[in-house]
């Protein structure tokens, strides 16, 4: 660690104090009943542990556990217990002591959540990729057993965030990486929306540091105006709501700079043209929690009279909350700018919980004893998750993220009955998320009294009808029907429980040919077979048996004509998929991940590969991944591809730099505009001409006076894509000018 000698242990022990008095300060304003001598009592063992140890940034680390628990107290909103477990979080990780010293100083509660933190300390993921999913699974279990362990992590890996300048910029790619990958959809989840979107834009921040630096800059720029607009939009559904007599605030809530920037890139725009950079949003107080629902359609009917709302963008999260709980009213009206503003309307406690997530019903009651209580059924969706005992590590991480992070839908059974589900879920989604022997049997459904296959899509608001047959059975390719993680789960348990049917069968089979044919099973027989057919164990060789794969042949038991005594079996043609190499995770040690890998090309070589998946040019943010063989493999910043090996293969990471060369780099431009006489010859003419360079690929297509053209060209770097989309624009009929790869 590095060594702060910049202040006196007098001043430091102060610091120390400072910190802790904010903390007590913070719980003793909650309703939580006031425990501050255990709290006392963890802070003062935490201490005397971490005594002489020192974080990377010089501090000391006592200042971390400090963090942690003001962030859980003040930002999440725990009690005595999640305070005390999380000044202690690190206790057994990083010192002598072990969980039974802590259970006996402290009790089995405190003990058990400390055990869980230690049990997926330091990330989600560990450094081989073999444990991904066992790692992940531990949180998940923890998270079954004590959501505060859950909770308190979320708290530890925000503070390692905001204070992740002081690590190298590997590590800061690949704790970012996991940030966004992970811990961002968890939050999301678990109703902890300003945390979430902390977490959103320090990843952006350490991932795209210069992009993060201009949005922010260009949000500040145009700060005066839109307050400006703001006010002139407000202004008459203020009065309103004055002469209704509540007692509210009406303010504009700002996009995050992550969430501008995905908008941009999602919609290949630039920042001028983010027009919602803000919300409005409307809390009103209420002591009556039964009347809330009431005033909120009020405030919109109020809102609507003096705005033409959007017909499709009602929003009534108060009918059918989220399964994070969140309740709002959103409607987006026309603002007098010529733009649609969306409005939520919420009560102070609906905010509250939109803010900080289940922990803020904690606020609304009194003692700890809820904190079990209230988390209850949102744990219950993760149980069908762990019942998987052997996930491949990518695809389970993909599909819990998925969940994570989907958006809603709600649909209703015939009987009327709502469900929740993700957006983009199937029919086989629905089915097995009412019963497991739907999913296994479905063979259709109705939507809306009309047949529709598994694979329909469901919209919010549909009737559904799940159609079964008792002949209907599971099939491998059904998962790609589903995006659930309770129906891929159910799927996979479905189709283990046909297999081990087969395999049954196909032993049964393999014994009653022995017997016939006066064979006697030893361990020699069945080693012959398996070798024979290669296969990797009995259990395969019994399941192609009993699935026609591997025919028992009487006609070959004869020696002299097989020309061997167990020559008894025949393959079938047919065989089944290949499966997929898992990558080892055992990279080539001669490359220092921790220093900048300087990206070079000599005499036409590279000691580099360009990735196919995002195509990075000289210019470019961009990361090296270390690939089995050694090689480096450079991809975008923002590449999907490289999000999953981030959150995945954190230490074969390589912070990046491009040198100069003399290559040419492909690049994807897409040109839309209005088609007139000569346009494509003026691009041409600036493309080729003007700035001599090398076109490989035009592809122009024209629709009711509209233009579209994808070009390749050969270029040397970023800069020079930047100035050529430049140029093209100033082209008259060209309204976007964009590198698409």
């Amino acid at each position: 660690m590095m060594q702060n000698n910049n202040i006196s242990p007098q001043d430091e022990d102060q610091m120390i104090q400072v910190a802790y008095q904010n903390l007590l300060n913070g719980y003793l304003a909650s309703n939580h009943r006031k425990k501050v001598e255990v709290i006392d009592k963890a802070f003062k063992f935490a201490r005397d542990a971490h005594k002489g140890i020192r974080r990377r940034s010089g501090e000391p680390y006592i200042m971390h556990p400090l963090a942690v628990a003001t962030i859980v107290s003040q930002e999440i909103g725990l009690g005595s217990t999640s305070i005390s477990a999380a000044l202690l979080h690190d206790v057994v990780e990083d010192t002598d002591y072990t969980v039974e010293d802590i259970e006996a100083q402290f009790g089995e509660k405190i003990a058990r959540i400390v055990s869980g933190l230690t049990k997926i300390s330091g990330g989600i993921f560990g450094e081989k990729a073999s444990l991904q999913a066992e790692n992940f699974r531990k949180l998940l279990l923890t998270m079954n057993e004590d959501i505060r362990v859950v909770l308190i992590k979320m708290a530890d890996r925000l503070h390692n965030m905001r204070t992740l300048s002081s690590m190298p910029a590997n590590k800061q790619y690949k704790i970012a990486g996991e940030t966004l990958y992970i811990y961002a959809p968890l939050a999301h989840r678990l109703g902890l929306y300003a945390i979430k979107t902390e977490l959103e834009d320090l990843s952006f921040k350490y991932n795209h540091p210069n992009e993060y630096q201009r949005i922010k800059n260009l949000v500040a720029a145009s700060e005066e105006s839109r307050n400006e607009l703001f006010a002139r939009f407000s202004a008459p559904i203020r009065e309103r709501l004055d002469n209704m007599g509540l007692k509210y605030e009406f303010n504009a809530r700002i996009k995050s700079c992550f969430s501008i920037w995905k908008k941009m890139q999602n919609k290949r725009i630039p920042f001028e043209e983010v027009y919602d950079l803000y919300a409005a949003r409307i809390v009103f107080e209420c002591d009556d929690e039964s009347i809330e629902k009431n005033i909120c359609w009020r405030i919109y009917n109020e809102v609507t009279e003096v705005y033409t709302k959007h017909p499709d963008r009602v929003r009534d999260w108060l009918t059918t909350p989220k399964v994070n709980k969140y309740r709002a009213l959103h409607v987006t009206v026309m603002g007098p700018d010529g733009n649609w503003v969306e409005v939520q309307i919420r009560s102070r406690k609906m905010d509250d919980i939109a803010e900080r997530g289940f922990a803020a019903h904690w606020k609304y009651k009194i003692g700890e004893g809820e904190e079990e209580s209230e988390l209850s059924a949102w744990l219950s969706t993760i149980v069908d998750i762990l019942k998987d005992p052997e996930p491949n590590a990518i695809d389970f991480l993909d599909t819990i993220k998925l969940n994570l992070f989907a958006s809603e839908i709600v649909v209703f059974t015939p009987k009327g009955e709502a469900m929740t589900l993700p957006k983009g879920a199937t029919v086989l989604d629905l089915a097995f998320m009412l019963h497991t022997d739907l999913g296994t049997h479905c063979i259709a459904g109705k939507v809306n009294h009309k047949l529709v296959p598994l694979s329909y899509r469901l919209s919010s608001g549909d009737q559904v009808e799940i159609l079964t047959s008792n002949t209907g059975e599971p099939k491998r390719e059904y998962e790609k029907y589903l995006i659930t993680a309770k129906g891929k789960t159910r799927l996979r348990a479905a189709l283990k429980h046909k297999r081990r049917l087969i395999i049954e069968r196909g032993e049964k089979r393999f014994m009653d040919f022995l017997a016939e044919n006066n064979i006697t099973l030893t361990n020699e027989v069945l080693s012959h077979a398996i070798t024979r057919q290669g296969v990797a164990n009995k259990e395969e060789l019994f399941f192609m048996i009993g699935n026609d794969e591997i025919k028992l042949n009487e006609g070959m038991l004869n020696k002299k004509e097989t020309g061997g005594r167990f020559n008894w079996l025949r393959r079938n043609p047919f065989k089944g998929k290949e499966q997929p190499h898992e990558t080892t995770d055992d990279p080539n040690k001669a490359i220092d991940t921790k220093a900048i890998y300087r990206l070079v090309t000599h005499s036409g070589k590279s000691n580099y590969q360009i990735a196919d998946c995002c195509h990075p040019i000289p210019g470019d943010d961009a990361v090296g991944f270390l690939n089995d063989n050694g090689e480096v493999i450079v991809h975008k910043m923002d590449c999907p591809t490289l999000a999953r090996l981030k959150a995945s293969y954190g230490s074969r990471l390589l912070q990046t730099q491009w040198e100069d060369h003399g290559d040419q780099f492909l690049a994807t431009i897409h040109i839309e505009g209005i088609d007139q006489k000569g346009i494509l010859q003026s691009i041409v003419n600036i493309i080729s001409t003007n700035m001599s360079i090398n076109m490989k690929r035009m592809n122009v297509t024209s629709d009711s006076g509209v233009f579209n053209c994808d070009l390749d060209v050969l270029i040397a770097d970023a800069s020079g894509v930047t100035s050529l989309c430049r140029e093209i624009k100033k082209v008259k009929g060209v309204n976007l000018a964009i590198r698409m790869s």
